[in-house]
Parts: C-alpha cells; structure tokens; sequence
C-alpha cells in the first residue's frame, strides 16, 4: 500500500524515465495529488503494464492539484552529463506547477536544491509514495510516446518497442545503421567501444 508523505499535504512527488537509454530524452514528471486521493491501480505501481500506464495518465492529469513534465534532449545530457540532465528536468518539470512549493519528495538518491524548497530523496520512493509513484507514470507515459514519435522518423531502431534501452535488437541496429541524431553520444553505444584496437 503506498502512502503519503508525513511532511505536508501539498508534497511534490518527482521522478524521471530513460535515464539508462542509449537514445531520446531523459523526462520527467512532477505531480501534487489532492488530500485523500486514492487509486487503487497505482497502489499496487512497482510494475505496472502499458496498458495500466495508459489508463493512469490521463485519469492523474484530471484528477492532479497540478504536474509538469519536462524532456532534456540528448546533446544537453552530452553536455552536462546523465545525472545533472536528470535533475534538470525534474527541476524544469517542478516550474510548471502552479500552487505554492511546501515539500518536493524526490525518487533516488540524488538531487540538487530548488529554490528554497525543502527536499527529501527517497530510494525505491515510487514503491513507498503516491506522488513518486504518479510522477514516474507520467514521466514514463510521456517519455514512451515521444518515442513512439521518433519511431517513425527511424523505424530500424524499433524505439516503439525498446523505447531507446539497450535492448540486443538496438545495439545490432547501431551497428548496422550507425547512430541518430537522436542517440547519446557521450554514452557507450556498444559494449566492444570498451576494447582497444591495438
């Protein structure tokens, strides 16, 4: 049974998606539920379906106090590496909300201030929190559509399928294709860029 947060009703609940991918966005969500919102599907969220998934994003956007969702791209996770891009987003997801910041609860353990909003970083948070678990359903909902979309620009990735982790079927398309514009480059796209030719 997840629970909320004991600090105040108004928590921020954030969390990303994609943050191991070999290509597309890391994005993230950031969500305040109303006081005694229940949902009996994402009480049980450590694994949800697709389809479960899908039916939850929209039924949390109605009924969400309010969420933002933020994708950092590629070239600004090259730039500034995966876990600042992670942070990123959840920040620039945490500026689309609308109502006053009293507690943000974060997934994992790392995380960097907002503002001066007090934080706490939660291991395993979308197993334990309502809002960390409605948070990593949007950023996974948000993040598998987007994909979807790049799916049809590059079909030979299968990014609909894969959703851009290193999946065998992606590492062999690499090879054969090369990479996108839409691939990290500053992550190791195939496990022999580890050997060296002498």
């Amino acid at each position: 049974m997840l629970k909320r947060f004991h600090h105040a009703f108004d928590e921020v609940g954030t969390d990303e998606a994609g943050r191991g991918c070999l290509a597309g966005p890391v994005t993230a969500a950031a969500i305040i539920l109303p006081k005694g919102f229940k949902n009996t599907v994402l009480n049980d969220s450590k694994q949800l379906s697709e389809t479960k998934r899908d039916i939850l994003r929209p039924f949390l956007e109605e009924n969400a106090v309010c969420f933002g969702v933020a994708h950092i791209q590629p070239t600004e996770i090259d730039k500034i590496n995966i876990l600042n891009a992670s942070i990123l987003a959840m920040h620039k997801a945490i500026d689309q909300l609308t109502n006053d910041l009293k507690f943000i609860i974060v997934d994992g353990n790392r995380f960097k201030p907002y503002k001066e909003v007090p934080y706490e970083c939660i291991i395993k948070g979308d197993s334990k929190y309502m809002s960390i678990a409605a948070a990593s359903v949007l950023a996974k909902t948000y993040r598998d559509a987007y994909m979807a979309r790049l799916h049809e620009e590059f079909p030979m990735y299968n990014w609909k399928k894969n959703k851009g982790y290193p999946t065998k079927e992606h590492r062999e398309a690499i090879r054969k294709y090369g990479i996108t514009p839409y691939h990290r480059k500053s992550f190791r796209q195939l496990p022999e860029e580890l050997t060296l030719k002498l």
